[in-house]
């Protein structure tokens, strides 16, 4: 055995190694003026400009951070909507606020080179318009995570994986008999609170605790902080695909709180079954969302209708309010659109 290392034996495993920034082919991060997240959250000088490659969860809210910190910042999206996989309505949302702030947004935009340049760094783009450059101090790759799986013996053993993710059933095991694994490296949605949730359920799993509840990934909350809040709750977009469905929506422009405390961007969206009346799933953008958005999460656990939810009392006033409102207009019974 190499010096240095040790053997341990267990009746069952958990890896929980996380995952790491993913890089692009030629464009790889040096720590100084081509950042990761790591770079990023302790940067050794603040930029006075820095171009950000990807427009999901890390993207954004850095975009967020670095514009308010003074930083000129362009946010670079190779879809055609930054967060290409949440709702239009959110993406759009949040461009709109990005670029009031003055934040510079190229979507089905890609990087095909960077060069170090004696201020920082030229960044060659590529889209529709043809081929440019731009200078600037910094470049954040933010194009997601890749599991940390290496030297792990998971080939040894036959563990079946999932896009480079550890596969694992809703109970966290994996199909080798003894061996779980929760966290990043089991795969996305990989926000710190599903990887907290699939610990309690693994060690539940392995205590024998009756009644243990099963992960559902469709039940994992996704939360941003890009500015206006953004939050989406079970089954986002507009429900899944072929399946009749009816959608409320109401401004936070329409609400009391919103309107007194000056907290006016943002919207809540809600969507239910044509046919069974049951919530699908909801999507909130604007101030506290994250706080807010719990209540949908336990209405789609609890599988509510549109009947149920209808004769809630919401307290006022309370941004909280627009949740409600937006469940009135999904039935054509609204109050204060």
């Amino acid at each position: 055995m190499p010096e240095g290392r040790r053997d341990y034996r267990a009746d069952h495993v958990i890896p929980a190694t996380g995952a790491r920034p993913r890089a692009l082919p030629g464009i790889a991060p040096d720590g100084e003026h081509i950042w990761t997240y790591f770079e990023a959250l302790r940067p050794k000088l603040l930029p006075k400009s820095l171009l950000i490659i990807g427009s999901g969860a890390i993207g954004v809210e850095f975009a967020s951070l670095y514009n308010d910190l003074g930083c000129k910042v362009t946010l670079v999206e190779l879809a055609s909507q930054i967060l290409p996989v949440e709702d239009a309505e959110v993406s759009a949302a949040v461009r709109k606020s990005f670029e009031k702030r003055g934040i510079q947004i190229h979507t089905q935009t890609l990087v095909t080179q960077v060069q170090l340049t004696d201020i920082g760094v030229r960044c060659t783009l590529n889209n529709t318009g043809g081929e440019y450059s731009q200078d600037v101090e910094r470049v954040l790759l933010a194009v997601g995570v890749q599991p940390n799986i290496e030297d792990l013996g998971l080939e040894a053993l036959g563990v079946e994986l999932d896009r480079g993710f550890i596969k694992t059933d809703a109970a966290c095991r994996t199909n080798v008999f003894g061996l779980y694994a929760i966290g990043d490296v089991a795969g996305p949605p990989c926000p710190a609170h599903k990887a907290s949730h699939e610990g309690v359920i693994c060690v539940e799993t392995l205590a024998g605790v009756e009644g243990a509840h099963p992960l559902d990934r469709d039940y994992v909350p996704v939360a941003l902080m890009p500015g206006p809040g953004c939050q989406s709750g079970p089954d986002g977009i507009d429900g899944p695909a072929g399946r009749p469905v009816r959608i409320g929506k109401f401004s936070y422009q329409s609400n009391g709180k919103a309107l007194a405390s000056g907290e006016t961007e943002g919207f809540v969206k809600t969507i239910f079954d044509a046919e069974t009346g049951e919530l699908l799933g909801a999507h909130m953008v604007g101030a506290q969302v994250t706080e807010q958005i719990q209540g949908f999460g336990i209405a789609r656990h609890l599988e509510a209708t549109d009947e149920s939810l209808l004769s809630m009392i919401f307290a006022h006033p309370t941004l909280s309010e627009a949740m409600h409102e937006s469940i009135l207009a999904a039935c054509d019974q609204p109050l204060h659109q």
